[in-house]
């Protein structure tokens, strides 16, 4: 007969599997569909997993992301495998766009204006690249004149930034990849709030 723990490697085998040839967080419930299982059974061994793969010191984790599960390379092995790793992080992004991701991400929702008058240039070129790269999306109308619109950070970016919700956002000095960026977007970020007229130049 097969046994409690031959069963429990059995689903840990199958989950690991699935999330190792998905390229984006998969949920519980889809998971637990896929394996014909209850979901709650799905989470347990989720969590299980996880703790499994921490105990044994592997060279992957699994963490929950963005409403989900994915496996990502354990960050104390990132800098030997820093030309192959698969996973898109800050450092494809350009000053700029980082620059620009950091002011929404840390004041969304937030304007174009906000923004510009953060960053001390004009960043709409900037957002839309973000927009396109889908780690910014629009999230509505500002109430103010002009109802300019209103940027938010996506699914997307928590997925690449390896966040479970908006809480985990690091402190600042860990949002950037060098000294430079960090020291730079320190200072936009802790300059004066937009004024007036920065939010109404916002769909300028």
């Amino acid at each position: 007969m097969t046994g409690a723990s031959e069963l429990k490697n059995e689903l840990h085998g199958a989950l690991e599997a699935l999330l190792f040839v998905s390229d984006e967080p998969v949920s519980a419930s889809i998971l637990a569909k896929m394996l014909e299982r209850d979901k709650l059974e799905i989470d347990a061994a989720l969590v299980s997993l996880a703790k499994r793969f921490e105990e044994e010191e592997r060279g992957i984790q699994l963490r929950e992301v963005a409403g989900g599960w994915r496996l990502y390379s354990h960050p104390a092995y990132h800098e030997i495998i820093e030309e192959f790793i698969l996973s898109w992080d800050t450092r494809s992004l350009s000053q700029a766009a980082l620059e620009a991701l950091a002011v929404i991400a840390y004041h969304q929702p937030a304007t174009r204006g906000v923004v510009n008058g953060i960053r001390g240039v004009n960043s709409d070129g900037v957002i839309t690249s973000l927009i396109e790269k889908g780690l910014v999306r629009e999230m509505g109308r500002d109430s103010g004149p002009g109802n300019a619109i209103l940027y938010g950070t996506t699914n997307t970016f928590l997925e690449k930034f390896g966040l479970k919700d908006l809480k985990e956002l690091p402190p600042l000095e860990e949002f950037a990849p060098d000294e430079q960026s960090k020291a730079f977007i320190r200072e936009r970020l802790s300059a004066r709030e937009p004024s007036p007229d920065d939010l109404d130049q916002s769909n300028s």
